[in-house]
């Protein structure tokens, strides 16, 4: 069972997409879809912005203590995306298309939310 600080944090990341998701709509991005699950893991979201297919990742935190969300998003979890990705275009029949990785990284501030779109944040990673 997970505990309340567990809990807490699982809210704050659903906040957090949900915010993602409005802010990337807001940049004219078409979302496919959210928490695409495979059994390798998920993504958070995955979307299209223009003519490429992009696969997001979203880092919601509510204070720098632990540095920028974005930080979070080391050599592990860009290999770990770069599998999903490929899991992804191999299910729908989409290898060869145009892709990239985005991250979304949110500060809950009591001031507002900041919202911060690192485009094309990694490359892939493979193994």
């Amino acid at each position: 069972m997970a505990g309340a600080k567990d809990m807490r944090r699982m809210d704050t990341g659903k906040e957090g997409e949900k915010i993602a998701a409005a802010y990337l709509k807001k940049k004219g991005y078409s979302i496919i879809e959210q928490n695409y699950r495979c059994p390798i893991g998920e993504i958070d979201i995955i979307a299209r912005d223009k003519n490429e297919l992009v696969f997001v990742e979203v880092k919601t935190r509510k204070s720098c203590a632990l540095g920028y969300p974005e930080q979070a998003v080391g050599i592990k979890k860009q290999k770990k995306m770069s599998r999903l990705a490929l899991w992804y275009l191999q299910e729908k029949k989409m290898n060869g298309s145009c892709a990239r990785f985005d991250i979304v990284a949110i500060l809950m501030l009591s001031g507002g939310n900041e919202v911060r779109l690192i485009q094309n944040a990694f490359d892939f990673a493979p193994d």
